[in-house]
């Protein structure tokens, strides 16, 4: 035999380990089974007529029972061989003392069987943890789940699946114990939902863990399952991630209007069925929400909205609509002082001052709301409120409390979304403040300026573009591009634009405004700070156009080069030499001529436009052409043009982005007239017959033929008397009568006033009162002055008869 320290493993059935013997009065064996004489390894026959207390190993501690009626405990047997067997025993008396009836089991056996029975009993009698007993079929066998246990559904014995949870419900739970049952792996912490026939709308998580029962051969009897209520704790799990979720989320935007969606979008479906987020009218500006304490008008704004179920109903009030009046109720008090409410329909059919208007606030099937503040820097910038439609459950304090810190959170989102709208629309005013007119239209050029800031929540740059209209019809256009980002890069865009100007005015050539400019930026950068004096410059691109005779005149400072649409429609890119960008100083820069056909389109830009998309700068310089060539044989005007070339699918630009336009123009040949005279004062007399002649054959009137003799005869007599070589004089009529006398000096016109006594210095004098304005440039081989007459409009034609 084992010894009875050895494990034999699970005891069998009860019944079928019994050992029973019949004693007389003095404990001889009368009768016993064969269960009990294996157990000290004997035949019943051999048992049978001996003492038991022969088959004690101590017989002297179990006399005494034979005297003392029905007695019980545990002995240890001598079998055959040697050892002992420990058993556990209890003796019966039969009446008038003529016997005793023992029934026995090897003592490991019953230790199991009363550890077993007692581990099942207090499974059964305490009220925390559920246990079902189900048979083969699933059928409930024992169960201590009454309502009072989960304060749900009962699992009496003899219950099936369905009887006490839904179809589906039940065919998942079928499913995982049908697999027990097969495999005989147990399961562990199985979460569970439960929804009850008999208690609609409620539901129920339950964690299982169940184990399959077997008989003594291994067979499957049934399975045992240990039950606990899930519910709360799944509640608190879905709850910290949807805080977690809604803290990552919230925070990832710096637009107002993208911050409340990803709001109202994390709580539903998540709390609820409907969302949606009003805002302060203010807030959407960037500026702080009034302060407003009872009901009227809030000034709020539905901004965004979320339903589980698809669309955004009609009926409710629609996203970007003005929240209607409120009237001043305890809830909405409550809320204004930063608390959370929660509303069943009724109350919150009582909010609007309108009762017409509530069916655009409640849900068809909504039946409990709940609202929190937006709440930030004391300033309740608007409210998110979220409605049950589906769930039978009534928003409680827990949901409440739960929204009122997400809210608070999301608060500060919104808040920091509202001062970045703020800044930004504050430096985007000013920039577009800083920059010119649109669109332009001269005698040189139609011209379209648009500028884009840089999308993705990136700040503005010092971007910029400019049309400058010039004496003698020409026009400079200029594009540039200043380093950084933020108003600091705004200022310096502004002082540059402010130079370019003053130094177009001087009618210097591209080249030499681009040094001009490179000394403003280099004396910039050594009054920043020195940690930011790498970061103080630019790029720029100067042109200038004369429609005379087509010709334009540009100069670059590391400015990508401009895109020629000609007029067969084909877009290229000129082949300008590139010096250095403003502020590297020592180096020239060079000029480029190009002649442009009337109706040519022009167009400069900074790099943000061909960065788009994260291409490479060739790349995207060949695309951008490719763009323009594809627009303009679309007959598109500029405006259309540029504002579709901004509208590219290439994504939002990580950089601003300014783009220039010009459509340019000739002159007729027949509104220009220029001689050349040599240097004898005898030719004045032929100039201002010349420009008399030429006035008359434009249909000038008598006083402006007699002003243009003036000016004439004062700027030619000028050039014999100061300057050696031919003199040039061209007169040009557009929306103005323009005279230019060129010669070979380098001399510097002043204008002063003579005295009484001097017999000259009145020329230019003369000059300055009878034109509008005058001036003087220089070009490589001496210099020109011009005066410029206003000519009255051009009568429109008679209107036909």
């Amino acid at each position: 035999m084992k010894d009875s320290s050895q494990d034999t493993g699970a005891p069998p059935p009860p019944l079928d380990g019994i050992a029973t013997a019949v004693l007389d009065a003095h404990g001889s064996v009368l009768h016993c089974s064969d269960t009990a004489a294996a157990l000290v390894g004997r035949t019943a026959s051999e048992v049978r007529g001996h003492t038991v207390f022969r088959l004690l190993t101590d017989a002297s501690k179990h006399e005494w029972r034979l005297t003392r009626g029905p007695a019980g405990g545990r002995a240890a047997l001598r079998p055959r061989g040697g050892g002992a067997v420990e058993v556990a025993f209890r003796m019966l008396p039969f009446d008038g003392g003529t016997g005793f009836f023992v029934i026995a089991a090897p003592a490991r056996w019953a230790t199991d069987w009363e550890q077993g029975g007692a581990f099942l009993h207090a499974l059964l009698v305490q009220d925390r943890i559920g246990i079902s007993i189900r048979d083969r079929d699933l059928t409930a066998v024992r169960s201590n789940m009454t309502p009072e246990l989960f304060d749900g559904p009962a699992f009496p014995p003899g219950s099936r699946l369905t009887d006490v949870m839904s179809a589906l419900d039940a065919e998942a739970v079928r499913a995982v114990l049908r697999g027990l049952l097969e495999t005989g792996v147990p399961l562990v912490g199985h979460e569970q939902r439960l929804r009850s026939p008999q208690m609609s709308g409620r539901q129920w998580y339950l964690a299982l863990t169940s184990v399959r029962l077997q008989d003594a051969q291994g067979n499957a009897t049934g399975v045992a399952t240990l039950v606990s209520d899930a519910t709360a704790q799944r509640r608190s799990r879905r709850y910290l991630e949807l805080a977690h979720r809604a803290s990552v989320r919230i925070s990832a935007s710096l637009d107002v209007t993208r911050t409340a969606q990803d709001l109202v979008d994390v709580l539903v479906p998540a709390l609820g069925e409907l969302g949606w987020v009003n805002l302060a009218e203010a807030v959407l500006r960037g500026d702080e929400p009034p302060k407003v304490v009872g009901g009227g008008d809030l000034q709020l704004r539905r901004t965004a909205v979320a339903s589980a179920d698809g669309p955004w109903p009609g009926a409710l009030l629609q996203p970007g609509t003005a929240v209607p009046p409120y009237r001043g109720t305890a809830n909405l008090w409550n809320l204004q002082h930063g608390g959370a409410v929660i509303y069943d329909r009724e109350s919150f059919l009582a909010l609007p001052a309108d009762p017409d208007l509530a069916r655009v606030l409640v849900p068809e099937h909504g039946h409990s709301a709940v609202s929190a503040p937006l709440f930030a820097r004391g300033l309740m910038l608007g409210s998110v409120t979220i409605w049950r439609t589906e769930q039978s459950d009534a928003f409680d304090r827990e949901d409440a409390e739960l929204l009122a810190e997400i809210a608070s959170r999301a608060a500060l989102s919104v808040d920091n979304a509202r001062r970045y709208t703020r800044e930004h629309n504050a430096a985007v005013s000013l920039q577009q403040r800083l920059l010119p007119r649109a669109t332009t239209d001269t005698p040189a050029a139609e011209t379209a300026g648009l500028y884009l800031p840089a999308g993705g929540g990136a700040e503005i740059s010092g971007d910029w573009f400019d049309a400058i209209p010039l004496p003698s019809l020409r026009t400079a256009f200029v594009v540039g591009d200043v380093i950084g980002h933020g108003l600091a890069a705004t200022a310096t865009m502004g002082r540059l634009r402010t130079a370019v100007q003053t130094l177009a005015d001087l009618e210097l050539s591209p080249d030499e405004v681009l040094t001009h400019l490179d000394d403003l930026v280099s004396r910039l950068a050594a009054e920043a700070d020195p940690a930011q004096q790498d970061t103080v410059g630019s790029t720029c691109l100067y042109a200038v156009y004369d429609p005379v005779d087509g010709r334009c005149t540009l100069a670059s400072a590391g400015h990508p080069p401009p895109v020629l649409i000609g007029p067969d429609g084909i877009g290229r890119l000129l082949d300008a030499t590139p010096g250095p960008p403003l502020g590297v100083g020592g180096l020239p820069f060079e000029t480029t001529v190009v002649d442009l056909a009337a109706g040519s389109v022009l167009a400069l830009y900074t790099d943000g436009l061909i960065h788009r998309g994260g291409l490479d700068p060739d790349v995207g310089m060949r695309r951008l052409a490719d763009r323009l060539t594809e627009q303009a044989r679309r007959g598109s005007s500029l405006d259309a043009l540029g504002r579709a070339l901004l509208a590219d699918d290439a994504g939002p630009s990580r950089d601003d982005i300014a783009l220039l336009l010009a459509r340019t123009r000739l002159l007729p040949e027949e509104a220009t007239a220029t001689w050349e005279f040599p240097a004898d004062p005898a030719v004045v007399a032929d100039a201002r017959e010349a420009a008399t002649r030429q006035s008359a054959v434009w249909g000038l009137d008598d006083a402006t033929i007699f002003t243009t003799e003036l000016i004439v005869s004062e700027l030619v007599t000028n050039a014999i008397r100061y300057a050696s070589g031919p003199v040039g004089l061209r007169l040009m009529r557009e929306t103005a009568l323009i005279c230019e006398v060129s010669d070979s000096s380098n001399t510097q016109p002043r204008l002063r006033r003579a005295r009484t006594s001097d017999e000259g210095g009145r020329g230019l004098f003369l000059v300055a009162q009878l034109s509008t304005r005058w001036g003087s440039r220089y070009g490589r081989h001496g210099k020109t002055i011009w005066a410029e007459q206003a000519l009255p409009p051009t009568p429109p034609p008679p209107f036909p008869t």
